[in-house]
């Protein structure tokens, strides 16, 4: 078992960054039969590819990877190394003469770290997938590579968040997983100890986004602050059609809710998608619930494999 989103037979991951520009991609393949799934937004402030394909009124039932990206928009680009590279080992949706690779993909900001000018290109989407297997590196590492929290007062307070993943197995032989790139306006939290683990920095420790947004005039945020977003997949093995892993992606947005405040912010733009394999049977319920559980986790690891680079201190610091 590798406790993480791999551990869901056919789901491999691959990440490359670039630590000296601070942004990265990451790719989540699916197998050549490809995986039913869903998307919830609730950020205010989404950049996003092939979404609306997922809904349960369009055709496509399948994806063949999902793609999550540093760059802000630019890092859509990424996309289509995904996709070349799926098409050369002949996975996508049949068309006759070729295949089509359904690719969702989801953005988040990091132009603030780093360098700017470099962003997720057409080649490192393709080097991502030659880099995917089960192993799943987290911290700073693929998407979560320029990955930062707790921005009201602009990156210098903020503090350096990541990748991470998780996953839980049941008796049953259910299993789901997660991994998010965790680049959140609002503070992490862990709920079993209760306190902020990564978010706006004062001289003698975290302040609390909440508590400095009550400070800004007319409690008015400077537009600095919309510069975030959370980005996640979850998976599991359950059989759904796309109408239940839309509902699964919806219910794991508590994941979210559970571990950062504030959340799904006009400044955030929070996208979760949500896969199924259909090796077994489950309540659609239950699968929802162990999603958000899992996703939480997949949030704490982000901060905690975090690491200080370039001077925006991670937790431990």
């Amino acid at each position: 078992m590798a406790n993480s989103i791999t551990d869901v037979k056919g789901i491999e991951v691959g990440s490359v960054e670039d630590l000296n520009a601070l942004t990265g991609c990451t790719v989540i393949l699916t197998g050549t039969e490809g995986a039913v799934c869903g998307v919830d937004v609730r950020g205010g402030g989404p950049g996003t590819r092939e979404t609306d394909l997922l809904s349960p009124l369009t055709a496509i039932e399948k994806v063949h990877a999902i793609l999550l990206s540093g760059g802000s928009a630019y890092g859509l680009d990424a996309a289509g190394g995904v996709m070349n590279f799926l098409e050369e080992h002949g996975t996508g949706h049949p068309v006759g003469f070729t295949v089509v690779p359904i690719v969702p993909a989801a953005i988040l900001f990091d132009l603030g770290v780093g360098d700017w000018r470099v962003r997720p290109d057409r080649q490192m989407g393709y080097l991502a997938c030659q880099k995917a297997g089960v192993q799943v590196r987290e911290g700073n590492v693929g998407a979560g590579a320029g990955a930062t929290v707790g921005k009201i007062k602009g990156v210098k307070y903020g503090t350096k968040s990541g990748l991470g993943s998780w996953s839980i197995t049941l008796e049953s032989g259910l299993t789901i997983g997660a991994i998010a790139a965790v680049n959140a306006l609002g503070d992490v939290i862990d709920p079993d100890q209760g306190k902020i683990i990564a978010g706006v920095r004062g001289k003698e420790g975290f302040l609390g986004t909440p508590q400095v947004w009550e400070q800004e005039k007319n409690g008015i945020l400077n537009p600095r602050a919309g510069t975030n977003t959370t980005i996640a997949v979850v998976a599991s093995n359950a059989r759904l059609d796309k109408a239940g892993a839309t509902k699964v992606a919806q219910m794991a947005q508590n994941g979210l809710v559970k571990v950062i405040n504030p959340v799904h912010t006009m400044f955030d733009g929070d996208t979760v998608f949500a896969l199924a394999t259909g090796e077994l049977t489950a309540d659609i319920n239950l699968v929802g619930y162990l999603a958000a559980e899992v996703l939480s986790q997949a949030i704490l690891r982000a901060v905690y494999k975090a690491e200080t680079i370039q001077g925006i201190k991670c937790w431990k610091d």
